[in-house]
């Protein structure tokens, strides 16, 4: 079975951007300013990967456009919602039906089979399984023989695979990738990439990855390298080499 509509259409309230950043500023006591004045639209269907070093405030970024954390001041839209006007508890009711997750660590609960770590965001959220859906993109995923196993009977990859199949459970707006390859061997990250660009190119996902691996950030349609908690240089379509000079640079002037 293949997957046989986009996870994102066309239609009333989709015409804008997945994501925009309006103007965002994040400060902590002391006077720290994690993003200062940071402005960004992600299109519909589209990849992007954040890149910077070290304090650049991509974390920060993550955390604030996904809606775990609220900036300082500035507005953050997910479609046509303003994450920003949101309680504590919509921003958490928002994020598990219309925002996915991937995470270094996958984060999986380890007592649970992988059919039921795919489908925890959902149960927690009391919504009900599409199966035809779960069960195409499963099938897509290529996890359909390690539904009944435990996540400590997966390799590193599979565990990622059950990750991104759980993140697209709920059919979200946009997927957030937090160094999704960085526990994994060069072999093992480029299946995982690959997958996430299908997933972007053939079936319209969006997907914005935090990543400080310049090869992996090739993957994406856009990079943005930020530094000092705003948009240093923005890439369309850019090569390992061209962000690993631009991170080389960076590093230069610190």
């Amino acid at each position: 079975m293949t997957l046989t509509q986009p996870l994102q259409t066309t239609g009333p309230g989709l015409t804008g951007p997945a994501l925009s950043l309006q103007d965002v500023t994040k400060s902590y006591p002391g006077g720290v300013i994690a993003l200062d004045h940071m402005s960004l639209q992600v299109p519909r269907g589209s990849f992007l990967a954040v890149m910077g070093p070290s304090g650049s405030g991509k974390s920060t970024l993550l955390h604030c456009a996904s809606g775990l954390d609220q900036p300082t001041s500035g507005t953050v839209l997910l479609g046509d919602t303003e994450v920003t006007r949101l309680s504590e508890t919509k921003r958490t009711i928002l994020r598990r039906g219309r925002i996915g997750f991937i995470f270094q660590a996958y984060n999986l609960v380890p007592s649970l089979t992988v059919e039921h770590n795919i489908t925890l965001p959902l149960r927690l959220a009391g919504a009900s399984v599409d199966r035809s859906w779960l069960k195409a993109l499963i099938e897509r995923i290529g996890l359909t023989d390690l539904l009944t196993r435990l996540p400590g009977e997966l390799s590193g990859g599979q565990q990622q695979r059950a990750a991104i199949a759980r993140s697209l459970a709920a059919r979200p707006d946009v997927v957030f990738a937090d160094e999704p390859t960085g526990a994994l061997d060069l072999e093992t990250a480029t299946e995982v990439l690959t997958l996430l660009r299908d997933l972007v190119d053939e079936f319209g996902q969006t997907v914005v990855m935090v990543t400080h691996d310049p090869a992996a950030a090739a993957w994406a349609h856009e990079t943005v390298v930020m530094r000092n908690g705003g948009i240093h240089r923005h890439f369309v379509r850019p090569t390992a080499d061209e962000l690993t000079a631009c991170m080389r640079q960076l590093r230069t002037r610190a």
